[in-house]
């Protein structure tokens, strides 16, 4: 990543150095974060909570949806993501009785993410706030609370929360079924690694500088990047993309690919890479332009692409897949004259209700 202060005046500038803190901030959870995850993990345990729902929106959400993977891989309990508006808008009272909320929220300052969480502590949930904002509405009516310890975020898109969410997350789920998050302890040198390739994403930003539209697909623990990819890349870049999993991306919007529609695969190293086999196939059949984010034979097979450090498991990859991705959602906004800083109708704190 390049120094901040020598391209002090730069469009970007504040994203890249959001982004070239990522490492640091991973270190800064497993040495810091992690005693106190442990604490409120055993705690939460010890109360056998039935099943997890999640709450969160934008990027957020996406974090969201990565913990549902590990609640429901893991952990093996049923985990979902709420509807708020059933709570904030039709007021209904659903018993959450030895339920565990978790409500991800980079600000803690959404006001329905707050109403709903109250209300979900009034109904007999466990609730717990992650979030980047200790002093946040949202921690201060949620039983617990973890801080994900990113420090300020000043760009408008999120990157450094993310990264962090996910982590925090994950240790969290580790906690719930008493493991060691062992397999965490290498992110943060594998992420630096990844942002240092920062050349290879510029090249591929120039491939893609001119796309009309983007399609992004996985399966498994790639399916949250996915999401989080197409958000980046529509927040900053303006080019519409759609995310989707693999298994429904053959059933029907398959059609809307041809070659001239770039599609990104994130495909993991394990089973969620497996699973997505079939769709690499058939879109490789439909002579897609096909960039991969993953496995590196599987780049070496595709139009383009960006291979990942292999030996990491699965549950963890998703904290290095969306690195290249954000990097290049940085690159091509860059290479359109546009300002990944000062995205159009982005504001940091969403008031939804």
């Amino acid at each position: 990543m390049s120094d901040p202060q020598t391209v002090s005046w730069a469009p970007g500038r504040i994203m890249a150095a959001e982004m070239a803190e990522q490492p640091a901030v991973l270190q800064r959870i497993l040495d810091e974060g992690a005693p106190k995850i442990r604490e409120i993990a055993a705690e939460i345990a010890s109360r056998t909570p039935r099943f997890v729902l999640l709450t969160a929106r934008g990027t957020s959400d996406n974090a969201a949806l990565y913990a549902k993977y590990l609640v429901e891989v893991l952990l093996g309990k049923p985990a979902g993501l709420t509807s708020m508006s059933t709570t904030t808008a039709y007021g209904a009272k659903p018993d959450l009785t030895d339920v565990l909320v978790i409500t991800v929220s980079q600000s803690g300052g959404s006001p329905d993410l707050v109403a709903s969480t109250k209300a979900a502590r009034e109904a007999g949930a466990i609730t717990l706030a992650v979030t980047n904002n200790a002093a946040s509405p949202l921690a201060e009516v949620s039983e617990f609370h973890i801080d994900v310890l990113a420090g300020a975020e000043k760009a408008l898109p999120a990157t450094k929360t993310y990264t962090a969410e996910l982590l925090a997350l994950y240790l969290l789920v580790e906690g719930l079924r008493g493991g060691d998050g062992a397999a965490a302890k290498v992110l943060p040198g594998l992420a630096a690694g990844v942002l240092g390739r920062q050349a290879e994403v510029k090249a591929l930003a120039e491939r893609y500088r001119f796309a009309q539209r983007l399609v992004l697909t996985s399966r498994g623990y790639g399916y949250p990047t996915a999401r989080e990819a197409a958000l980046k890349l529509m927040e900053t870049t303006y080019i519409p993309a759609s995310p989707f999993s693999g298994a429904d991306l053959l059933h029907g919007p398959l059609a809307m690919v041809d070659n001239v529609s770039p599609v990104i695969a994130i495909v993991p190293d394990g089973k969620g890479g497996e699973a997505l086999q079939p769709v690499l196939d058939r879109l490789r059949g439909r002579g897609a332009d096909l960039m991969v984010v993953g496995q590196r034979e599987q780049v070496r097979a595709a139009s383009a692409g960006f291979a990942l450090p292999a030996g990491v498991p699965e549950e963890v990859q998703p904290i290095l897949e969306i690195l290249p991705l954000q990097l290049l959602a940085y690159e091509i906004t860059i290479a359109r004259g546009q300002d990944p800083d000062a995205p159009r109708a982005l504001a940091k704190v969403t008031e939804t209700h």
